[in-house]
């Protein structure tokens, strides 16, 4: 698919659980090789999209267009295959399991031993410690349990097995939200990495100085509807920040407190 075509089209796209209407009409545009930066305060929606694009929910109306054809995906399992993949901020893996264990996990390899198949620990070892070394993570070894490795890494583990299986969205919710500054570095590095392999990658954040750092597009969610996309160099931090806030509402404040907040 040509970079200049978009991969996944959300064409106002309404998701309704009975009553209560967690997106009113969102269309956003991915493309491939592009880090999308989709901001929202808690309660913009922004689960609701990444569910929604991620085949857990399916649009109330609306319609998804992925690599040109109608999304119609019945599962989970069927956005993974065609290459949606989705790092959730628990991430999914067995702490008291091994990080080859952990980046193969559903995926395992197998060897024969007569009519035997068991876990190809050579090929899962060699290719994790591949993986890992060209996201900059340098592991003392492959059987290291994934829950001696800082939140930084095993972000980067969960990114980097979604690279390794085929990955051509990968979507990101929230994964700086709970990292310190060399950790949350070390990720929005490896988000940048995978961008330049030509992967659309979705970034799900609060945190606009996050999404500036890596960002070449901003969309921001408020109330499931969006409030419009901005290109890198069109936008300042402080004006993302205010469509994500309210910044009529706090223009609004600040002037009946006759001061700043």
């Amino acid at each position: 698919m040509s970079a200049n075509q978009p991969i996944i089209q959300m064409k106002d796209i309404e998701k309704h659980f009975g009553s209560v209407v967690a997106l009113a009409g969102v269309s956003v545009d991915i493309f491939p090789g592009e880090c999308h930066c989709l901001l929202g305060d808690n309660g913009a929606g922004k689960s609701t999209f990444i569910k929604t694009v991620a085949g857990v929910h399916k649009p109330t109306s609306g319609q998804i267009l992925f690599e040109g054809q109608a999304m119609n995906f019945a599962d989970p399992r069927d956005a993974i295959t065609a290459g949606i993949a989705t790092v959730y901020q628990d991430l999914a893996m067995i702490p008291l399991m091994s990080v080859s264990r952990n980046f193969f996990m559903g995926n395992e390899p197998l060897k024969k031993f007569g009519p035997i198949k068991v876990f190809d620990h050579d090929h899962a070892n060699r290719v994790t410690m591949q993986e890992m070394s060209q996201m900059g993570i340098n592991l003392r070894g492959p059987d290291q349990a994934v829950g001696t490795l800082s939140g930084g890494e095993r972000q980067t583990v969960a990114i980097a097995r979604a690279v390794h299986f085929g990955a051509k969205v990968l979507i990101l919710d929230e994964p700086t939200s709970a990292l310190g500054v060399r950790q949350t570095a070390n990720v929005l590095a490896t988000i940048d990495k995978v961008r330049k392999q030509g992967i659309a990658v979705v970034f799900i954040t609060h945190n606009v100085r996050h999404a500036m750092a890596v960002g070449d597009r901003f969309t921001v969610l408020n109330r499931g509807q969006t409030l419009g996309t901005a290109t890198r160099g069109n936008i300042t931090a402080d004006a993302l920040q205010d469509m994500m806030a309210g910044g009529q509402e706090l223009a609004q404040l600040e002037g009946s407190l006759g001061g700043t907040i």
